[in-house]
């Protein structure tokens, strides 16, 4: 039975490798690792295994990452996020940059 879990586990450290680069690639520089987040299709979440899984894997990949990692699951998506508080200098470029795509879009709509 041991060969079965070593199996299962080197299984869930790959998941969890795989979700760490995917997670890592979702950030933004100029946050300095801060508003990650990483949005599955269902397509994708079924490809990397059970959902209660891959959200276990996703929150242990977070957990290296150093986030504060909340989960959603949703007609079989799957939402990572980071939901630490960045220091006020990150929020506020957030802010602005948010502000910035807003105005992008209601400029378009004129």
């Amino acid at each position: 039975m041991p060969a079965r879990d070593d199996l299962a586990d080197r299984r869930f450290r790959k998941l969890v490798a795989h979700l760490r680069v995917l997670m890592q690639a979702s950030l933004k520089p100029q946050y300095r690792g801060f508003y990650g987040q990483l949005i599955l299709e269902a397509d994708t979440v079924a490809e990397l295994g059970e959902v209660e899984q891959v959200r276990r894997a996703a929150r242990t990949a977070g957990r290296e990452l150093g986030w504060k990692t909340v989960t959603h699951a949703f007609d079989g998506r799957l939402l990572v996020a980071d939901d630490r508080q960045p220091p006020e200098e990150i929020r506020l470029l957030a802010d602005r940059s948010a502000a910035e795509a807003v105005a992008a879009l209601l400029r378009r709509g004129e």
